[in-house]
């Protein structure tokens, strides 16, 4: 078994515009002055990174690493959540997902398509310069607006688009294998790869590709009713990133699991900084442990009641908390028995 690596946290919900949270220099010592030992770092921001200069350039890969590393943090992984949303855009988002692309492919779905595509090559290249084993991103979603059978779907609609979707990935996939690198997909609605049978029906289709990995974030589980604890004794063997992010799922008779169009202060389904929401890190942590999980414990802080500071700074004593040092021995080896060997294990059998 293998101690979790952390805390760790995602700074994409904390790069900002106004100081500590709008250079590399200041969010490191303010991450690092809150115990975080880790960052895991979105990719569309070149305050922070560069992603192409990362990708070509070993020397700048280095010099990050080490400005990083001079406050005492490692980058945990690279995200391209963003990214990874434009590889797969259903019409219907077009004009929404055009936030996440540059001005030069918006209104351009193909050209987006193509961007978002160069991107995650890039980041499969930027994360082997960097040393990462693991990266986060979405799949996309070609699908999402038919997740519910009304209108009733189309016989081979979603075969076709699974498809498709694995057709876009198999280059991606096939780039950060050769970089030595784990894809792990964030579960999460408006994904197409959405819960564990998504999962597996992308995993198919991808021919059970070694790199097509997961990022485990039980928050979005506790919103869809999903056994989370479940999940990671089906999934273990592929999960090589995790986030810390809490919710809680309070249904009335009023609304229940699609939210009634409410703000996210008045769902039945809430995200919420860890320790505040329903999900069980003891279990969850455990289950990791003994799986063998070799990855970080990264918050991701997202509530819809907390101020973000608070929620950081608690996030990180929360995960200190949760991390479990795994022993290196047996409880019971006072009193083991000896030998061990066959003729002592017959002798006990009463064979010799």
């Amino acid at each position: 078994m293998t101690t979790l690596k952390g805390p760790g946290v995602f700074l994409a919900q904390f790069i900002g515009d106004e100081a500590p949270f709008n250079s590399l220099d200041t969010i490191c010592e303010w991450a690092a002055g809150l115990g975080f030992k880790g960052i895991q770092m979105p990719t569309l921001d070149a305050r922070f990174i560069d992603l192409q200069k990362a990708a070509e350039s070993k020397t700048y890969a280095d010099e990050l690493k080490g400005k990083i590393a001079s406050y005492g943090l490692e980058i945990t992984e690279l995200s391209t959540h963003l990214q990874g949303q434009l590889i797969a855009v259903h019409p219907a988002y077009d004009l929404a997902f055009d936030a996440f692309a540059p001005d030069s492919v918006k209104n351009n779905p193909k050209a987006r398509t193509e961007w978002a595509v160069q991107q995650m090559k890039y980041a499969a290249q930027a994360s082997q310069n960097l040393g990462l084993n693991a990266h986060a991103t979405f799949s996309g979603s070609l699908l999402w607006h038919m997740f519910h059978p009304w209108p009733q779907r189309p016989a081979g609609l979603v075969e076709a688009g699974f498809t498709e979707l694995a057709k876009r990935w198999m280059p991606i996939l096939n780039k950060f294998d050769e970089c030595g690198v784990d894809v792990c997909y964030e579960i999460h609605p408006g994904e197409d790869l959405f819960d564990g049978i998504t999962y597996e029906m992308f995993l198919e289709k991808v021919n059970n590709h070694p790199r097509a990995c997961l990022l485990y974030d039980p928050s979005h589980f506790v919103l869809q009713q999903l056994d989370y604890i479940q999940y990671i004794d089906f999934y273990h063997e592929r999960i090589k990133a995790f986030h810390v992010k809490d919710s809680e799922f309070n249904p009335t008779g009023r609304q229940g699991t699609f939210g009634g169009y409410q703000s996210w202060a008045n769902r039945a389904g809430r995200y919420r900084s860890p320790g505040d929401g329903q999900v069980d890190f003891g279990k969850i942590f455990s289950k990791l442990a003994q799986y063998d999980y070799k990855g970080w414990a990264v918050m991701e802080w997202e509530c819809c009641i907390k101020d973000a500071q608070v929620g950081a700074a608690e996030g990180a004593e929360f995960i200190k908390k949760h991390i479990i040092k795994v022993t290196e021995k047996a409880f019971d080896d006072f009193a083991a028995s000896g030998g061990g060997d066959d003729d002592f294990n017959n002798k006990i059998l009463g064979l010799s």
